[in-house]
């Protein structure tokens, strides 16, 4: 029976990225090894948790992950990307589930179905399709239109505000639809898309602004956007301020190589998910979290290398997407955890608790060894 499938197996070794799939893999035990203490310490310090509940969660989506890895990886994108209608429907079919069955996370955002006591977040799969279906739509206006042309940019941004206002509206998570925005610019910039564009948009932004601002942020969404630049908001760190005022600290008293158990500061809710990154730094301190994000930046510039080097459009923007997805998550979730960006609800990629982000960045780094397992067009096989 292995002798039938040892061909397969081989090919798959010598084709696809084997050194991503294992960067993912020690960051995700890494990532599970600092779960396990932060939600230890969480309990230790009186909060009511299932500590091995979450990590046979964590577990299982690390195993499920590596399964979608190793199917995408061998699944050509090109046909993902060519049931691009198919993929817009489960979009718009888990919106509308979000819709009906979506419960609170405890912040205000109605982003997370939950069923069997198993929760799953949508907009994580809805932000890997957004990059499939993105990069099929960019890829067929740069080869049969002009990118450059009215028509083809309002046809982009006009999908990038369909997504957008669809998770916006839906589930009020500015989290996940702010990384929508990071991956549609990204992408748009890497397109080729004349720098004019950027202007005339950024300008149309700033002018709406000022009435989303008034007609449709909440109040409590306008505090936390801006609760890190304006003290008066929460002077005492007691109430919007205050997992960011007990993360620093966390993150601070790590110092240089972490802390035992008996000196650790203390615990707070999100510490385990949101906030792993002050936990990294409590009990490795600054060696800990520099090696956090070596290990991501790695990741981060091995899809963009792959992608440069595809030789086609298509799988140049799907690279660029994934790797902006990665980027602006460390970016946003680090600054969280510094103080110096809202607390919206971005996980660290491979690192923080939670079933849904685990298995679809590993669907998306699927995506970028795909593009590596793919033979190259014969144009750039000198190459």
């Amino acid at each position: 029976m292995f002798k039938k499938f040892q061909p397969y197996i081989r090919q798959f070794g010598e084709r696809a990225d084997l050194f991503l799939l294992v960067v993912c893999v020690i960051c995700s035990i890494f990532g599970t090894i600092m779960i396990y203490r932060a939600s230890s310490s969480m309990v230790a310090a009186g909060w009511e948790m299932n500590t091995n509940k979450q990590i046979i969660v964590q577990v299982f989506s690390i195993f499920l992950g590596i399964a979608v890895f190793v199917i995408l990886t061998v699944l050509d994108a090109d046909l993902l990307a060519g049931q691009w209608k198919f993929l817009v429907m489960i979009q718009v079919a888990l919106l509308i589930a979000l819709r009906i069955l979506g419960e609170d996370d405890g912040t205000g955002n109605r982003a997370w179905i939950r069923f069997a006591g198993i929760g799953i977040q949508p907009s994580e799969i809805i932000k890997v399709i957004y990059i499939i279906v993105a990069a099929k739509q960019m890829t067929y206006l740069k080869e049969y239109r002009d990118i450059n042309s009215f028509s083809s940019v309002a046809q982009m941004a006009g999908h990038f505000v369909l997504v957008f206002g669809g998770v916006v509206l839906v589930s009020s998570d500015l989290g996940s639809a702010s990384i929508i925005l990071c991956i549609f610019l990204t992408m748009f910039f890497a397109l080729g898309v004349r720098l004019y564009w950027f202007a005339l948009g950024a300008a149309g932004v700033s002018a709406m602004v000022p009435l989303l601002w008034e007609y449709f942020l909440k109040e409590y969404q306008k505090k936390r956007i801006l609760a890190p630049y304006d003290p008066s908001i929460d002077p005492n760190n007691d109430n919007i301020n205050w997992q960011t005022y007990q993360s620093k600290i966390t993150l601070a008293s790590g110092r240089t190589t972490g802390v035992d158990a008996e000196h650790r500061y203390t615990a707070f809710t999100g510490k385990h998910t949101d906030f792993i990154f002050s936990c990294i730094g409590e009990e490795l301190g600054m060696v800990g979290c520099l090696i956090v994000l070596l290990l991501l930046t790695v990741l981060i510039i091995r899809c963009v290398r792959i992608g440069l080097r595809s030789g086609r459009t298509f799988d140049m923007l799907l690279c660029i997407g994934v790797a902006s997805a990665m980027t602006f998550q460390t970016i946003i979730n680090v600054g969280m955890c510094l103080g110096i960006t809202p607390v919206i609800g971005i996980t660290l990629p491979f690192f923080s608790y939670g079933g849904s982000s685990m298995v679809t960045m590993f669907a998306a780094m699927g995506l970028v060894s795909g593009v590596k397992y793919k033979l190259k067009p014969k144009l750039f096989s000198i190459y």
